[in-house]
């Protein structure tokens, strides 16, 4: 028999004859906390006999003799004849060396086939199940953890899926902990490894070899697995349906076309940050796995419009794409994904940090994208209104549209979109636009787009009344509505939308608007309190008590509330206690600094029905007061 891998030190598996030179050395033996995967059956105190040794004299006693001076071939013929999981798992909690050879038993080398008996035959078909799942992360990603993971998971179903994530620090996973999982844990389905500089092609290969199920492999930061393992995955492994890999510079072209070759299920690939890709690797994926596999992101990789190209000509089954920091493609490579024609079942859109993004590539790609339905655009610095008003033209399909940190789109862009887009759009967003700036006059308003039923104007510094009154005329049907960090807006423009809103508002977040006052809040309520589930007055520092007394008496829906840095005092919270018919069940007061102690009766009254509490920042609350609160409320995340 070949020789079996020995154990020395704390917790690193070496090759070696003899694990130990003391075996009856105490503290060999294993005395793990409960988290440890090894199954401890209840044990009774044992009758103790000398074993007797027969000679030519007669018969002699020795008391010191003990199983652990058999060598491992023998331990090992011993492991795999025992009957089940359990006796397996208990026999591998007596020692570190034991739970090594246990570990290291494969399950065909657990008795021959004609010997199995009829509990063992029920103890692999448990094991082939899979579903539990396993963590390890930092200090506690160890080889002893995974061999003592990959035994006593054996007889309670199966390990399905298994996450490790290392620190910064020298990993304590190397290729002999993978090796335990590959041996003891066939059933596994999902593994995922996340900063592992020792871990190698080794251990991945002979998870290749003996977890053949394998549906979903995560690999980030691991610098020294290279093409030679994932080739071997991808081979042995036919199940994957999900892959990602970030961040591992051995990694390249030669993986992704054993993946497209070798792997017909393949559903979803992610591809960040290695750079050993490049457009043959893409190429190769997308050209031999045309129809599977529908979620496809590239990021930060040295690819160029050919790999455009390619996907726009076999992306047949695309419909979730994100492109993310390709510094290397132009125009033209969008103009030709979109006229490829091979993007007809595309829903889901997504490019950022994408220098080649212009107006005529993206208005190409809405021609050619005819089921698109969401769309974001971030930081893409080259992108204009008439693009934006083309792409929105094209793509009659659009539902959800986000512009992000796009800082050559206007107010006349923005408004554009409104104008020309399609009746299916129901959400936009404009988030961080500093070309928005607000209209100078009042224009005419030809037509308005009553199926937007979600907007999201954040952060866009330049948004002020006239671009609000406009806006209320041109989206009647508003429903959410999210105006965060628009300084230049006060009570007369958001009045002025307010009038013109003829569907009951659900949701508003109107949080660092610090112009709003009682009275948008009093009008609000007035004719959507009713109606209304959320409101964000965070950073709103003129709302006060006069806000919460209006909305305890006329919001019967409202179940989220945020009044942080508010002006609010005592009052206002009694206020909210004593409403009749109102639930809330997020509510926020971080940063108020005029609710105090006093509060704590009516904060433990609305405390009935709420399930998260804000009252970070609260000066005036002392700690005992939300040592009570925490006492009372234990139904309620409280953050203090």
């Amino acid at each position: 028999m070949s020789k079996l891998f020995a154990y020395s030190g704390s917790e690193d598996f070496c090759p070696g004859g003899s694990i130990y030179p003391n075996p009856k050395d105490s503290s060999l033996f294993l005395s793990p906390p409960h988290h440890v995967d090894v199954y401890f059956p209840s044990r009774k105190r044992s009758r103790i006999t000398a074993p007797f040794v027969f000679g030519g004299e007669g018969v002699e006693s020795k008391a010191n003799v003990s199983i652990e001076i058999l060598p491992d071939e023998c331990l090992f013929e011993i492991f795999r004849r025992l009957s089940g999981g359990k006796e397996r798992s208990a026999c591998a909690s007596v020692s570190k060396r034991w739970l090594m050879l246990l570990s290291n038993i494969s399950s065909h080398e657990l008795k021959s086939e004609d010997d199995v008996a009829p509990k063992e035959v029920e103890d692999i078909e448990i094991e082939s199940d899979g579903y539990l799942s396993r963590s390890l992360e930092g200090k506690k990603a160890t080889d002893l953890r995974l061999a003592a993971i990959s035994v006593g998971t054996a007889s309670r179903g199966g390990l399905g899926k298994l996450v490790i994530r290392g620190n910064n620090h020298v990993s304590k996973i190397t290729d002999l902990g993978l090796k335990a999982i590959a041996r003891g844990c066939q059933s596994l389905r999902a593994l995922s490894l996340w900063n592992l500089s020792s871990i190698g092609d080794e251990g991945l290969c002979e998870i290749a070899k003996g977890s053949q199920q394998l549906e979903k492999l995560d690999l980030c930061r691991c610098p020294a697995v290279s093409d030679k393992a994932v080739v071997e995955i991808a081979r042995s492994c036919p199940k994957l349906t999900d892959i990602t890999i970030e961040s591992c510079a051995k990694i390249g072209n030669e993986s992704l076309r054993a993946i497209g070759q070798f792997c017909p299920q393949l559903k979803s690939i992610a591809i960040k940050d290695c750079p050993r890709v490049g457009d043959q690797g893409i190429a190769s994926l997308l050209s031999l796995n045309t129809c599977a596999l529908n979620k496809v992101k590239l990021q930060a990789l040295n690819v160029s419009d050919v790999s455009l190209a390619v996907i726009g000509h076999y992306g047949k089954a695309v419909t979730d794409l994100v492109l993310t920091d390709l510094k290397n493609v132009s125009e033209k490579g969008f103009w030709v994904m979109g006229n490829g024609h091979g993007l007809q079942k595309l829903k889901s859109f997504t490019i950022s940090s994408c220098s080649g993004v212009t107006d005529m590539g993206l208005e190409s790609v809405g021609k050619g994208s005819p089921n698109l339905k969401h769309f974001c655009l971030r930081k893409c610095s080259f992108f204009s209104d008439s693009g934006l008003v083309s792409f929105a033209k094209a793509a009659r399909s659009l539902e959800c549209l986000q512009l992000e940190e796009c800082h050559r789109i206007t107010q006349f862009g923005f408004f554009g979109v409104l104008l020309n887009c399609s009746a299916s759009l129901k959400a936009l967003s404009l988030i961080s636009c500093l070309g928005i700036k607000d209209m100078n006059s009042e224009s005419p308003i030809p037509a308005s787009s009553g199926s937007l039923r979600s907007l999201t104007i954040r952060n866009c510094r330049g948004f002020g009344n006239r671009n609000l009154a406009l806006l209320g005329k041109l989206c009647p049907q508003l429903q959410n509505v999210e105006f965060s960090g628009l300084v230049g807006i006060d009570d007369c423009g958001f009045l002025a939308w307010l009038q013109n809103c003829q569907s009951g508002l659900v949701k508003i977040n109107v949080s660092g608007c610090v112009n709003l006052t009682d009275k948008v809040v009093s009008s609000i309520i007035e004719h959507h309190g009713s109606t209304l589930k959320m409101l964000n007055l965070d950073g709103c520092r003129k709302i006060t008590d006069a806000s919460l007394t209006s909305i305890a008496n006329n919001c019967q829906l409202l179940s989220d509330l945020d009044v942080s840095k508010c002006s609010i005092t005592d009052s206002g919270v009694a206020a909210l206690a004593h409403a009749k018919q109102l639930s809330l069940q997020i509510f926020s007061i971080s940063g108020c600094s005029f609710v105090s102690d006093k509060s704590l009766a009516d904060l433990i009254n609305l405390g009935e029905t709420l399930v998260g509490l804000n009252i970070q920042h609260c000066n005036a609350i002392s700690s005992s007061t939300v040592d009570l609160l925490v006492e009372q409320l234990w139904r309620c995340d409280i953050l203090s």
